[in-house]
């Protein structure tokens, strides 16, 4: 009699989940890079897409990293749909199976965008920059280059560099005398390594080391630091919302394409199709560089740009001079070995 109620409750149970029909598809979720930069995709990617299409977009921002992506993939039914990464995040996640393939039909085509905004599993989102700035409220005396951001004689006072070998190594090499052109010539020896770590040793009791995109302005706002490396479009974002004076110096700066994917096996794996092809609209990214100062890998959105928004782009023929891109392909191949070495020279 007790086994006979049981199956009659459980019978209950299924008739009413039955009635009440399939449970409801999770939210599309979109990961980016938070602060301004995501303020701006709510308004001109995020909320759009979600009126046009009738789907509920809920987003999310990280700090980078591939072990989090690595997780995500051997968790199965990953929680997150689209992700905004990096460009070594591409290449490595893409050669795993981690990423779904693109249909490049709904993007327009690959000839559509730059080239190193295409790649199978990913299109690009943003060129952004990593580079030098200062306050010039606070610097009186602008600096121009990376051996300026070492002379701490003429120019006392504590720098901020990313916390790890990516950018710091770069940095230091072309602080020590390497023309932009060449730093991973140089950097793609022992004795190149060794001579970028060296320079680091100069500047190491006046670094403070950050993580996430705001903490280099927020370092730069408190006067904790003098000049620090900072992404540009966050800097052009605060200037902006905060009417601060800080500026970027263009020559020495490293330029990079993030790129939109969809996590291998995503619930929303097609809505997030429908999703990176409306953000790749040239209409749609267009309307980017008004709220932040990235630069747009589909080739026919920046003729819609503004000049007076142009000029701060890191594609803009004025800032490319004596910038250089990031070489992915070196730090797939060299991240995990430099970043062990970089965290015990650290440690010291």
């Amino acid at each position: 009699m007790r086994g006979f109620r049981t199956l009659v409750s459980l019978g209950t149970v299924l008739a009413g989940l039955a009635a009440a029909g399939p449970a409801p598809a999770r939210d599309l979720t979109v990961v980016s890079w938070g602060g301004t930069y995501q303020d701006a995709q709510r308004k001109i990617y995020f909320a759009p897409f979600s009126q046009a299409s009738g789907r509920k977009v809920l987003d999310e921002s990280w700090d980078g990293g591939f072990g989090v992506i690595q997780a995500k993939g051997k968790a199965g039914n990953p929680n997150w749909d689209v992700v905004q990464v990096e460009a070594e995040e591409l290449a490595l996640g893409c050669a795993d199976g981690l990423y779904e393939k693109l249909d490049w039909g709904k993007l327009g085509g690959k000839d559509a965008f730059i080239p190193s905004a295409v790649s199978e599993c990913g299109v690009g989102a943003i060129v952004w920059s990593t580079a030098l700035s200062y306050d010039a409220d606070r610097l009186k005396t602008a600096p121009t280059s990376w051996a300026d951001f070492w002379d701490v004689k003429t120019f006392p006072g504590k720098r901020g560099l990313r916390r790890g070998p990516k950018y710091a190594l770069e940095f230091a090499l072309m602080a020590d005398g390497v023309k932009p052109e060449e730093v991973y010539t140089v950097l793609g020896t022992p004795a190149g390594i060794d001579r970028a770590f060296r320079k680091l040793d100069e500047l190491k009791p006046n670094i403070v080391w950050w993580e996430s995109g705001a903490q280099p302005l927020s370092l730069l706002s408190s006067g904790e630091v003098v000049m620090t490396a900072a992404y540009n479009g966050r800097i052009s974002g605060l200037n902006r919302a905060e009417k601060k004076n800080f500026k970027v110096v263009w020559p020495g700066s490293i330029y990079a394409v993030d790129s939109w994917v969809i996590l291998k096996g995503a619930e929303n794996r097609q809505a997030g199709q429908d999703f990176i092809a409306f953000a790749s609209k040239p209409e749609n990214q267009a309307k980017l560089p008004e709220y932040i100062a990235y630069g747009l890998p589909n080739k026919a959105a920046g003729a819609l740009v503004p000049a007076a928004y142009a000029k701060e782009l890191p594609t803009d023929p004025a800032n490319t001079a004596g910038a250089i891109p990031i070489n992915a392909d070196f730090w797939v191949d060299n991240t995990e070995e430099l970043t062990k070495r970089f965290n015990a020279w650290l440690a010291k």
